[in-house]
């Protein structure tokens, strides 16, 4: 497949980098949220407001399982899907899991919480999510990269780790 696959919180860099890593790599970019908004609903959080979380998360799993089909891409995927257990033998053989592990701090200066239906209500929950999720990060992927430099820093740090793990 020799896809890289990027997961972690929401804000945490996945589309930003994902895009650098494309360019950098000559390889295509999908974004299993936009995916979502073309094939199911243009609106995420109408989704999730008026069909559900469990609702969501089945489409997000559908789309995985098509995304990890194709080859040589670098592929976004949402904050949450790590909250499907099934979601990770789908990762791990689609390719190199990255986890994109930026501090809490960082994300809540720049990220806009109106657009994401779980962060809607604040730092208290992006807190929360975090706790929650953190330790499934690690466990669904290959390797962690901590965004704490520049976007090119991160970027670099991705395509070494992914290089020397033979991907």
């Amino acid at each position: 497949m020799n896809n890289i696959i990027l997961i972690g919180m929401p804000g945490c860099g996945k589309t930003t980098v994902g895009k650098l890593l494309a360019t950098r790599l000559n390889r295509q970019f999908i974004d299993s949220d936009s995916v979502f908004q073309q094939t199911v609903h243009p609106n995420i959080s109408e989704y999730f407001s008026s069909q559900g979380e469990d609702s969501f998360r089945c489409e997000e799993t559908r789309i995985l399982t098509q995304l990890v089909q194709k080859s040589d891409c670098i592929i976004a995927t949402g904050g949450g899907i790590v909250e499907c257990a099934e979601n990770k033998d789908i990762l791990q053989s689609g390719g190199m899991v990255v986890f994109i592990d930026r501090p809490t701090e960082n994300i809540m200066e720049d990220i806009q919480t109106s657009t994401r239906p779980l962060l809607a209500q604040g730092k208290e929950r992006l807190l929360s999510l975090y706790e929650r999720r953190y330790q499934k990060y690690i466990d669904f992927s290959h390797i962690q990269i901590k965004n704490i430099g520049s976007l090119q820093e991160v970027t670099d740090k991705i395509i070494n780790e992914v290089n020397n793990n033979n991907v």
